[in-house]
């Protein structure tokens, strides 16, 4: 929510709790400045009626009512204490405990600093929520992906977002216009979970996979989250129809490298040139959807000879690797990952050469 909006919303909760009785429209507009500079009627009844749906969306009770038992037309509005106020909270000792380790399991991630805001609160109410760091171990979440923090907001404030995203198996990233309903986290990646305005579906998405910057656009969510909405579930089932074996892929790989993919192998040959070692081994490895860009990390030691459509596949992300775009160039790739296929596939004098498309030999 931007810090305007924020600033205009919690002055308008201070003086509606302020007031005893019931403050009219117009009262309001000459008491809080950012009614005042509405240039017409119109402009402050809009603004006006964002705001009470606004405070009526955040649970905040606003009552309706008039002053006067002669003059019942001037509606007026007010906040009573009674029912804003919350009644003060109790834990029990294992309750604090599960909310310090809460608190401490964001302590790397966007959240960090609410976290300890919200563990020196509990400690200056005088709740133990006790010290888990003795032990050694502690749970964390990262977050590295800049994505996180704005599609959080965007939850929070329950506001569409738009954001280029690359598909498993894609180079290019295509626009996508969403309502962000949950984020969870499935074996070591985040997952986003909303409504795909342009295909009228609900859709995952992965967070890393989410190319340049996230906008918020204007306006609220117009799909409401089924009942039957199980996110998790949803998350783990496009996690595993995203990583899912979809053949067997053929490899060339250099002697003494690649331990990964050696593991993978169902079959491993070296290869022979009259009846000599060639420095190189013949590999049969269970392919996935994301294989592509797992390849293109290991630079020259790897080349594809077989399917040709993985090969493409690879050669485009090292082609991308060497235009300088690492995010295209890989669907995990680090930077660290893209320098090496780009040393790959250059020569001194900065061209191509035949030794980018080993991996089609």
């Amino acid at each position: 929510m931007p810090a305007t909006k924020t600033e205009r919303l919690v002055n308008l909760v201070i003086c509606l709790l302020a007031s005893k009785q019931y403050v009219t429209k117009e009262r309001l507009r000459a008491t809080l400045e950012p009614y005042r500079e509405c240039p017409t009627d119109d402009a402050f009844e809009r603004m006006f009626e964002r705001d009470k749906d606004e405070l009526r969306e955040m649970g905040i009770p606003l009552e309706t009512g008039t002053n006067s038992a002669l003059f019942e037309d001037e509606i007026g509005y007010r906040i009573p204490k009674d029912s804003y106020n919350l009644p003060e909270i109790r834990l029990e000792r294992d309750e604090a405990a599960v909310l310090g380790v809460a608190a401490r399991f964001w302590q790397q991630a966007v959240l960090a600093s609410d976290a300890s805001s919200a563990l020196l609160k509990l400690k200056s109410a005088g709740i133990e929520v006790g010290d888990i760091s003795q032990s050694g171990i502690e749970p964390r979440v990262r977050t590295e992906t800049s994505a996180f923090e704005p599609l959080l907001q965007a939850i929070c404030d329950r506001r569409p977002v738009s954001f280029g995203y690359r598909k498993s198996g894609e180079v290019d990233p295509v626009g996508r216009k969403v309502e962000p309903w949950a984020i969870d986290s499935w074996r070591g990646h985040w997952y986003l979970a909303g409504y795909d305005r342009d295909r009228g579906a609900d859709r995952m998405f992965r967070l890393d996979r989410i190319v340049g910057e996230v906008v918020l656009l204007a306006g609220h969510l117009t799909e409401a989250v089924p009942d039957d909405m199980d996110v998790h579930a949803k998350v783990a089932d496009f996690a595993w129809k995203q990583n899912r074996n979809v053949g067997t892929a053929r490899l060339r790989l250099k002697a003494d490298t690649g331990f990964l993919l050696r593991r993978r192998a169902t079959e491993c040959e070296p290869e022979l040139l009259d009846g000599e070692p060639t420095g190189w081994d013949v590999l049969s490895v269970p392919r996935n959807t994301g294989m592509a860009g797992w390849l293109a990390e290991f630079g020259p030691d790897v080349q594809v000879l077989d399917p040709p459509e993985l090969r493409a596949a690879v050669i485009a992300r090292l082609r991308a690797a060497v235009a300088g775009n690492a995010l295209a160039a890989s669907d995990e790739m680090t930077q660290h990952g893209a320098r090496i296929g780009a040393q790959a596939i250059r020569t001194d004098t900065g061209e191509m050469t035949g030794e980018m498309t080993g991996a089609s030999r």
